[in-house]
């Protein structure tokens, strides 16, 4: 492990795990670049630590060290959770990254563990708790372990795991704990393409029928909320004044997706003006999540048409 190109190379192969594994403790793609890169500063100069077994492990307990410190240097953790409005720093991940996982860690990637709502829920456990339900509900790693990784007693690490359970069940009743779903289905990708003629072609009556009657919209990272078809009609005729739209499907967190570029008055481009993720629920959209198009190069897309 003294050759550094070498060493590059062995932990390159978990990047892309550890980077949604740091996703997952902070809610922030760009942040989880920050620490997957500090993990593997980290790994580095403590390399000689390293006894030649379970390696991939040994990643995972620097890394979650390293958001955990992170955590503790910028206080980032919500106390309430009334909407996505509350958790500032929610990005999502696109996809196309997260196919590049294989078995067997694409079990770290599980569709329910990578949802906005799960990311935005689990902004309201404190860090160590955080930790204990990732590494334990989602990785599988065993109480032991856990502790270990987390510097506490197979007692606190059980007893954090159980807070947390608690915590998530309440903001996720109907969700299970197995979490074994995966990609966004056809059903939901349909509706997304309905949903994307209605804006271009701003057919405010159709766009009526797809969504729920409650409705959410939130724009992180700004702390706004709207709620009921009559505010989205109101947004929708509001881009309807920007300028003309064209659309780009996608996904990401495992739900639909789709880039909206905007061509104002004397424009003679399209430019990316929002990403949109939609939770669809019983054939309707309940849930349109906007993110600023900062990570359009995350998903393989153009800031221009």
């Amino acid at each position: 492990m003294q050759d550094e190109a070498t060493f590059a190379a062995l932990v390159g192969r978990h990047r892309r795990e550890l980077h949604v594994h740091c996703y997952r403790m902070l809610g922030s793609f760009t942040d989880a670049d920050d620490l997957v890169q500090e993990t593997f500063l980290r790994a580095w100069s403590k390399r000689e630590t390293f006894d030649g077994d379970a390696f991939r492990a040994w990643l995972y307990r620097i890394a979650t060290n390293a958001c955990l410190d992170f955590l503790r240097r910028t206080s980032r953790q919500v106390t309430r959770l009334t909407s996505f409005a509350e958790v500032s720093w929610l990005q999502p991940y696109p996809d196309r990254l997260l196919d590049e996982i294989e078995q067997p860690d694409a079990v770290a990637v599980a569709r329910e563990t990578i949802e906005l709502a799960f990311l935005a829920a689990i902004q309201l456990l404190p860090p160590k708790q955080r930790a204990t339900l990732i590494l334990r509900d989602v990785l599988g790693w065993s109480a032991t372990e856990t502790a270990e990784t987390l510097a506490l007693s197979v007692a606190s690490a059980n007893s954090a795991l159980q807070r947390a359970r608690a915590t998530m069940r309440e903001e996720l009743p109907a969700r299970r704990l197995d979490w074994t779903s995966n990609e966004a289905s056809a059903e939901e990708m349909a509706t997304l393409k309905r949903f994307v003629t209605a804006h271009v072609e701003s057919d405010w009556a159709a766009l009526a029928t797809l969504v729920s009657e409650d409705v959410r919209v939130t724009m992180p990272p700004h702390p706004v909320c709207f709620d009921g078809r009559d505010a989205l009609s109101g947004l929708g005729e509001e881009a309807e004044r920007m300028g003309d739209w064209k659309r780009v499907l996608t996904t990401a967190n495992r739900m639909p997706a789709a880039v909206g570029y905007v061509k104002r008055p004397g424009d003679t481009e399209y430019h990316a003006w929002m990403i949109d993720v939609l939770r669809v629920e019983n054939g309707r959209i309940a849930e349109i999540t906007t993110f600023p198009p900062g990570l359009l190069p995350a998903f393989g897309l153009s800031a221009t048409l």
